[in-house]
């Protein structure tokens, strides 16, 4: 693990600014940051903007010295970096357009649920997560699936970490209620979206159950992902559980891991083995072993 620092090139604010990165992990850059006194003010989706007359310092404090194009691909290479598409604005745009399309008419319900993915604890079950797992539907839908089946899933999605406090069953429960109470009067199929949200508790549907097929592996196509993508879920989620220490999260997650393995079939529509199992397993595999 390193930290990478590039010269202080980039005019901003009357002076000249460094972008400073990790080639591993968004931990191992904040407590650098941390400890080198840089705010957290200065973390900018994927790394820190530092004056210049910061430079010198967090190069003698180890971060190394590299030229901007090198440091745009470690910071691609690490699976850390955030393209355009995926900044803030432009994913709570597209959502906003996702939910106008889903339920039209209903701005202010789309906007309060997406509220909720936005809360300043989540590090991981982000609205970035929820794009991800509606993106993941669109390429599981074939043309066998009804109106109706695409709505619920659809909906699913979207309140099925609409609470989360890091507390695995209670959330999943308290996000059903929330979709039952948020969508009574409005979807006629409220009672199937509280369903499918509660099976995300387990993933591990019934089998020719459709709509709980879709819904689970979309929501563990991250598990698929590049080994570089894949390394930004895990940093995300370990910054998600900050406040636990290390052994015993380790302890945690690689209960996780096992359950996730233990899984037969991990995906259960063809679609989303042929998408994502092979790179899954792969990704699994490894963690289980660097866990170990």
């Amino acid at each position: 693990m390193a930290v990478y620092i590039d010269p202080p090139l980039w005019p901003a604010h009357g002076t000249l600014f460094s972008h400073l990165i990790s080639d591993t992990s968004l931990a191992e850059l904040h407590a650098f940051a941390a400890s080198a006194g840089i705010p957290e003010r200065a973390f900018d989706i994927d790394h820190y903007d530092v004056p210049a007359r910061r430079y010198r310092r967090l190069a003698e404090l180890g971060a190394h010295e590299v030229d901007g194009g090198t440091l745009v691909r470690v910071l691609i290479a690490s699976g850390l970096r955030v393209p355009a598409r995926r900044r803030p604005d432009r994913i709570r745009r597209s959502l906003l357009t996702r939910w106008e399309q889903t339920l039209p008419g209903t701005p202010h319900l789309g906007a309060e649920v997406l509220g909720r993915w936005s809360e300043p604890h989540r590090r991981y079950h982000t609205p970035e997560h929820l794009l991800d797992v509606l993106e993941a539907l669109d390429l599981l839908f074939t043309d066998n699936d009804d109106a109706d089946t695409r709505l619920h899933a659809r909906l699913a999605a979207w309140f099925h970490d609409a609470v989360y406090n890091g507390r695995a069953g209670e959330d999943e429960e308290a996000s059903a209620v929330l979709a039952g109470s948020l969508l009574e009067g409005i979807v006629e199929g409220r009672a199937e979206v509280m369903r499918l949200v509660l099976l995300t508790t387990t993933h591990a549907p019934q089998e020719g159950d459709r709509p709980a097929e879709l819904l689970c592996d979309a929501d563990l196509a991250v598990l698929g992902r590049a080994p570089g993508g894949y390394r930004r879920y895990l940093a995300a989620v370990r910054e998600e559980y900050a406040h636990v220490p290390d052994p015993e999260f380790a302890r945690g997650r690689a209960a996780v891991v096992d359950r996730l393995s233990s899984l037969d079939p991990l995906y259960r529509t063809a679609e989303g083995r042929c998408l994502w199992a092979a790179k899954a397993q792969q990704n699994l595999s490894a963690e289980a072993a660097a866990l170990r």
